[in-house]
Order: C-alpha cells, then structure tokens, then sequence
C-alpha cells in the first residue's frame, strides 16, 4: 500500500474555495438536515455543506465568489427552511455581533412553544376528563359530549397542531417529507377518521377525537423540553461568545520613554471605541475590572489577570512590562496599559471561538450511517405504515377475528355520544388505520439527527472551558481508535529551555602555538554570533550564556541553516560552522579522534553535542542539556494505564534520548532518535503503515493493526508529522503553523492534558455511540410494536397517543444523554 503524506497533497483547493457560514431554522430532524444539504450542494459552485441540527447552522464550502451567500440563503428560504448569513461588521469583527438577535429568536421560539404546549395541555386536560367522567367519576355532562371533544380536537389542530401540519405540507410540496409530515398525517387521519365516524354514525365506527389531542400534546412537550435541553447544551459556548470584550479603552502612544509612567493615569486622555476596531500597534488602558480588549503586550503598569477563560484555571497570573496578556482575560487589580499585537479575528480568543465553532459542524463519520437512513427515513416510515395497514385490513383482521372485538372496546368511545345509540362494530378499517397511524408517530429521525451534534456540541464546549480545543466529531472518533502516542522530545517531553553544561575548546591541526589559541569565551562568542541568526531552543540556550558572561557578540553575516543537521555563518570574515558530526562531514571537515571521544561521552550523559568549526578547523563543542517536565512521567505513566503506547521521536542522538527515555520509563524499543525534521513525517507514515525500519539505529516494534497514531509536538519542525499523524495534538506555546496542522490543542501548556483530552474525547465519542445506538434501537423496536407485532399473541398494542409520548421520550432522551458529559471528571 502506497501512503502520502497530508502535507504533500496539493494546496491550490485551499487557495480558489472559501466557507460561509449560514443560520438556518425550521430544521426538525436529521431529514431536515439530510434536505438542506441536498439543496446547498446541488447549487453550482458548492463543494460541500455541513449542517448541524443542534446549532442550526451550515458551513458551505465553495469555489471563491461562485455563489453569493445571499443566493443560498433565499434558496434554502424557498425551501421552507428560513436562512440568513452570518454577517460580521468591520475588520476582524467578533461572532457576538450576531448574538442578540439569535438569542431573541430563541426566546421567542421558547416562548411561542410554551404558548402551544400550554394550550394543547388544557385540551389535553379537558379530553382526558372526558373520558374519566365517562368511567363514572362527577364530571359534567358537557365534558362527556362527543361534539365537545370533537370541538377540542378541532382546536388542537387549528391551533398549536397548524405549524406542524403546516411545516409537514411544505415539507411534501419541496419533496423533503420530514417528522412533522408523518405527525400531521397521522393526526389528520385519525381526526377525519374521527369526524366521519361522527358523521355518518351507521357505519359504525368508533371516534377517538381524543388521539390528535394527545398526539399533539406529547409531541409538544417533548420538542419543548427537547428545545430547553438544546439550549442548556449551548449555554457554555454562548459564555464562550460573551467573553469577547466590547469596548476598548484608546490612549496615546507616548512621545518620549520618560512619559510611559502617564498611560496608566486618570489624566491622560482616553476614547472608547469599538474592540472590534483597534489596530495593531495601538496603546490601550485597561482599569482593575475591566476584560483585556485585544491580545497585547503590557508596557505599563503591573497585575493580576484572571485566565481561567483561557486555561481553566482560577489562580490569578501576576503580569509586568514586557509580558503578553490575552482578550478575555480579566484585569483583577491594576491599572495598566497594553499595545495591541492582535485585533478582531486574530485574537486568541476569538481563534478559539471560530475554531470551537467549527469542530461542532464537523461530523464524526459514525454519523454518515444515521444521515444516510435519515435521508430516506420518512419514505421508509411511510412505506411501513402503509404496508401496516395493507396487512391488517386483508390478512390480520381476518386471521385472528377476536382482536376485531378486543381493540375496537379498548377504544370505543361511542359512551360520549348524546346521539340516539348505534350498534358499533370494530370496523377492521378504522383498526388497520389506527396501527398505521400508530408506525407514523412512533417513528422519529429526530433522534439520529441529534444524537452526534449534540453530544459534540456539549463536549467541545467542556474542552474549550479546560482549555483542551478539540476540531470536531472526527477527531473524536479518530481519538476512540489510537493505539500509539508519539511525542516530539524537545520543548514537549522537556521543558524546551536547555542550558549549556560545557564547553570545550579544542587545538587546531597548526599545534599549540597556532595563532588560533581558542579559548572558552572565545568559543562562546563566535557561536553565540552564528546562533543569533535562529530561534532553536539550542541556539537561544547558547546566546543567553553569553549574554549571562557578558560577552559582547560579534556581528554575523550570510546565515545558512540546514534543520536537522546545523548552521553557518561569516563572523568577521571567517566562516564557522555549528551542528553536528553530521554536518561538518558535509563540509569536508575531519573529526579528530580525541574530540569525538569526548563529544560521546557527553552524549551519555544524555546531553547534546554540538560541534563548532573555525575556518575549516574543529575548533571545540557545546554541550546542551534539556531537563524533562514535570509533570512528564507522569502523563506517560497515565497513558499507559490507558492502554495506549507511548514512544519518543527526536532528532537528537539515541544517547541522549535514550537518557530522557529512562527517566521516563520508556524502553528503548519505544525510541526513535536522530531523526531531521523533513524525516520525522515519514516516521509516523511507517507506523501507521506497519513497516518495519531500523534507519534511525533502533528497532521499532510496530503498533497493533489497526490502531491509530497520535503526535504531539510543538515546533514548526514538528508540523510536517503533526499532519501526518491520525491525531496531532499540540501544546499553544508552540508555533502557529504547528497549531493549524493539528486536530487538538492544549492551551495550557501542560502535559497532563494530553491525558485529559484523550479522555474527554473518548467520552464524547462514547455518548454519541449511546445516542445513536438508542435512537435506531428505538426505531427497530418503536415501529414493530407500533405496527401491532405483539397483538397476535400478547393483546399488546400502542396506541396513536402512546406512539406520540415514545417518540417525544426518544429525543428527549438523547439530548439529555448528552448534558451528562458536563458531569467529565478531571484526571487525577
């Protein structure tokens, strides 16, 4: 089998094609969902389309300016399905521009609910009465009225049942039949049913006014504490949208150093504008308080934020000049003010928000089965119910003639009537109809539809709190399967600050009295005016050594790097070189024996060499040691525990390595060392593929078949194998292009939460497996019970209004399963 890697596959795509985002309402159940992604996609231009029931949103993707959103808006309007795009004000302008409106429009589909629920209880009420007065019980005789009960279920249909039967004509006229098309024919069937049986009273039919009634109410009740459900599950990203600050506090920028102590000052002139507005490199106040209105850097005055937006954590952060603070945050004691690094939708939070947002209209692929039935569900349901009645009027009514009797007086209702009596005779059609109006009811897609984006919505929401940023429902089932999880060494495994441990100048070939003379300080600064041309952990660990001796640097020209290998450049006219053995080879330059000793003794001791070239010349090495995090053994240790695999990738050499996989507990079968950057994506294509390979000096034991792997690194140089893996998971201090690439990133920096977004994620998936393993439970015993299987043999049969509060029950159900994943506990 041939693998590619994700980073190899081509990027014009993402260069011609652009995501809108949509509001759609109307939408009742996954065939809501399955129609309008039938409707955005069929539209020229359209890549794809992801809707999500839960948050009734679309993400379409689509070629650049092909289609203008307004278009698929009003098709989707036309549709039955009322949509608008999302709209954003200004430069970078924040999601909560459109939050006020979505929550009125929620408000008042509550209220209007409540209205409907209220009212088809009170018929419900009345109805039931009815029938209780007709067992003996003191209730007036006008309740008993079959005219009245005619007249309630008149009401009932007229009233709070019109938008269902209204949403479920469109729904046929569009050809997208959905749940509230199977409720409004079984509601107007048994009603007409009804109405002629009162009608024509010598046919002998009996009337059950009181089935629409009860329909309704149950079906009512449910989607209305269905819908408070739903928003419950909401309410935690909602908090998250409301984080984002307002108002932003603009002051002048300073004219002279000196005058910097007067930004935080009550006299200086301040102007509220707009968060949404401030630029890049404008100064800002911010008074105790106050939320930080953009991402900045403090340079005046000094507090205590609140990050808990940020990392979940609820211990105050001390913050002074120079260092970075985040929009959201909360400024708990000092006046202080920032200059704006990010604005708008480059914020950090509102990255987080944006990317939230995403993972929950990405679907896990479990749910590709529930969108598939869905989307031929209500043909299905239709086909049953039909079929149900065909059975029973020729063949069921016929072969066992006591049911005739048995169910025709469980529900006659013939002692309501003031008419002069008729002799009623169990009429096989009206029990054939009511059987089939039964597998109409009961039947309800309402549950596939939510049992994924709920559960997702929920769990997303939980790991943006704990500041875990998990991309979307495929992630989740992709985190169920790993088997294997690999992690970068520097800056991941370890604390990513090493600190020089020695350094050892070394003769040239021209003897002791050469004009080289090399000393230590020398040494330090000629390599220190080579590594100030790079960001690696290893250079930043030698300038800040000779920045802490007080070593003045010498300037640098023509900087050259190789990742993986060193660096090179021309100080003061001389060429110096710094990497390893590697990479003097490359140059032509010889290694002397009694240096390579040493630099292998160094590297036993788990420390990296690096080797420093003068003209030509070994002039000496530096060796670097990394020190491991915290809380390092301890993620590995709970991993395992877990049942997952942990190895270690590094381009360091297998001395070192293998002394950092000591501490850790990790056998040297679970290390893969010396491996460049460009080469660690292959790597992970090896163990995802099964291929053996001792390259790298080591024997890899392979991962079990079928078994997943995750990455987790930091660095840019990280990226390449962060795309690669199943799962790349990321630590925020890392890079920004090391953050894209991944599926999951932990914005506190700590290790442990490696082991707590696995877990999460494993729990998340493990609801939505529930769900939909009850919602077509639900229907595969729901709809044959309806359809009167056990009536033969038990005298078992669900009624229409039974039907009614079991479908109700069943999304219920689902979105309440849901809400329990707020009860995730934190690893120990």
């Amino acid at each position: 089998m041939q693998f590619v890697s994700k980073t190899n596959l081509p990027s014009e795509p993402a260069l011609t094609t652009e995501k809108i985002t949509l509001d759609v309402r109307g939408m009742k159940c996954a065939g809501c969902v399955k129609a309008v992604e039938r409707q955005l996609t069929q539209h020229p231009g359209v890549k794809s389309a992801c809707v999500n029931l839960a948050t009734e949103v679309a993400v379409v993707e689509l070629e650049t300016g092909a289609v203008p959103p307004e278009a698929l808006a009003e098709k989707l309007t036309s549709a039955g399905f009322p949509t608008q795009p999302r709209k954003l004000r200004g430069q970078g302008a924040s999601e909560t521009q459109g939050i006020p409106s979505l929550e009125e429009r929620q408000r008042q589909e509550i209220k209007s609910a409540r209205r409907q629920l209220a009212i088809a209880a009170i018929l419900l009420v009345l109805s039931i009465t009815g029938h209780i007065g007709s067992l003996g019980g003191p209730i007036p005789p006008v309740l008993q009225n079959i005219w009245f009960h005619c007249g309630l279920a008149t009401v009932a249909i007229l009233i709070p049942g019109r938008p269902i039967l209204v949403d479920g004509w469109l729904g046929v006229r569009h050809n997208a039949p959905n749940m509230n098309t199977l409720v409004g024919l079984g509601t107007l069937t048994a009603y007409i049913a009804s109405l002629v049986a009162l009608v024509f009273p010598q046919l002998g039919w009996e009337c059950f006014f009181d089935e629409p009634v009860m329909m309704l109410g149950f079906i009512l009740l449910g989607r209305t504490l269905e819908k408070r459900a739903r928003n419950r599950a909401a309410v935690a990203f909602k908090g998250l949208l409301a984080l984002q600050p307002q108002v932003a506090r603009l002051i002048a920028k300073p004219k002279t150093e000196e005058d910097t102590t007067l930004t935080v000052s009550a006299n200086r002139e301040v102007v509220e504008i707009p968060a949404e507005v401030v630029r890049v490199g404008e100064w800002l106040q911010v008074l105790p308080g106050d939320k930080i209105p953009v991402d900045g850097e403090i340079v005046d005055g000094q507090t205590t934020l609140d990050e808990s937006m940020l990392t979940g954590e609820a211990m105050p952060v001390i913050k002074q000049p120079g260092d970075f603070v985040v929009a959201g945050t909360i400024n708990l004691s000092g006046a202080i003010a920032i200059r704006a690094t990010r604005t708008g939708s480059d914020t950090t939070l509102a990255q987080i928000v944006a990317l939230v947002e995403t993972a929950q209209t990405r679907k896990a692929p479990v749910q590709k089965l529930a969108d598939t039935v869905a989307g031929y569900f209500t043909y299905g349901v239709l086909t049953a119910a039909l079929l149900t009645f065909v059975f029973w009027y020729f063949f069921g009514t016929h072969l066992w003639h006591d049911l005739s009797v048995s169910v025709g007086m469980n529900t006659a209702h013939h002692s309501l009537t003031p008419l002069p009596p008729h002799p009623l005779t169990p009429s096989p059609l009206l029990i054939s109809l009511k059987l089939a109006i039964a597998v109409m009811v009961v039947a309800c897609p309402c549950a596939l539809g939510l049992a994924t984006p709920t559960a997702i919505l929920v769990g997303t929401t939980i790991g943006a709190e704990r500041g875990l940023l998990i991309k979307g429902g495929d992630v989740l089932e992709k985190v169920h399967l790993l088997g294997t999880v690999v992690f970068d060494k520097t800056g991941t495994l370890t604390t990513g600050h090493p600190v020089i441990t020695d350094c050892i100048p070394v003769w040239g070939d021209k003897g002791e009295n050469s004009t080289l003379s090399l000393n230590r300080q020398f040494l330090l600064k000629i390599a220190a005016a080579v590594e100030s041309g790079t960001i690696h952990p290893l250079a930043k660990a030698i300038v800040q050594e000779s920045q802490k001796q007080g070593l003045p640097i010498p300037n640098a020209t023509d900087f050259r790097t190789e990742p993986g290998f060193g660096v090179s450049a021309l100080v003061e006219g001389s060429l110096v070189l710094l990497g390893n053995s590697d990479w003097l080879h490359w140059h032509g330059i010889e290694i002397g024996e009694t240096i390579a000793q040493q630099a292998q003794t160094l590297a036993a001791d788990g420390k990296t060499v690096v080797f420093i070239a003068f003209e030509g010349t070994v002039a000496g090495l530096i060796a670097v040691q990394d020190t491991i995090r915290p809380d390092a053994k301890a993620t590995v240790d709970k991993l395992r525990q877990m049942g997952l695999r942990v190895m270690m990738l590094s381009g360091d050499s297998l001395e070192a390595a293998k002394t950092v996989a000591n501490q850790l507990g990790l056998s040297s079968t679970d290390v893969v060392a010396g491996v460049p950057p460009t080469k660690k994506a292959s790597v992970i294509q090896e163990l995802q593929g099964g291929i053996e390979s001792s390259e790298w000096g080591v024997g890899i034991n392979l991962p079990k078949p079928k078994s997943l792997i995750a990455m987790v690194g930091d660095g840019i140089n990280d990226a390449p194998a962060l795309s690669q893996a199943d799962v790349g998971i990321t630590l925020h201090s890392g890079t920004d292009v090391a953050t894209e690439t991944s599926e999951i990133v932990l914005m506190r920096d700590r290790l442990t939460d490696v082991v707590e977004s696995i877990q999460l994620s494993r729990a998340t998936f493990s609801k939505i497996r529930q769900n939909l393993f009850w919602a077509f439970a639900y229907n595969t015993l729901g709809i044959p019970l309806a359809a009167g299987v056990l009536l033969p043999g038990f005298g078992f049969v669900l009624s229409p209004s039974g039907a009614a509060a079991l479908m109700a029950f069943s999304s219920v159900s689902v979105v309440t399963n849901s809400l329990l994943l707020r009860r995730f506990a934190r690893p120990d």
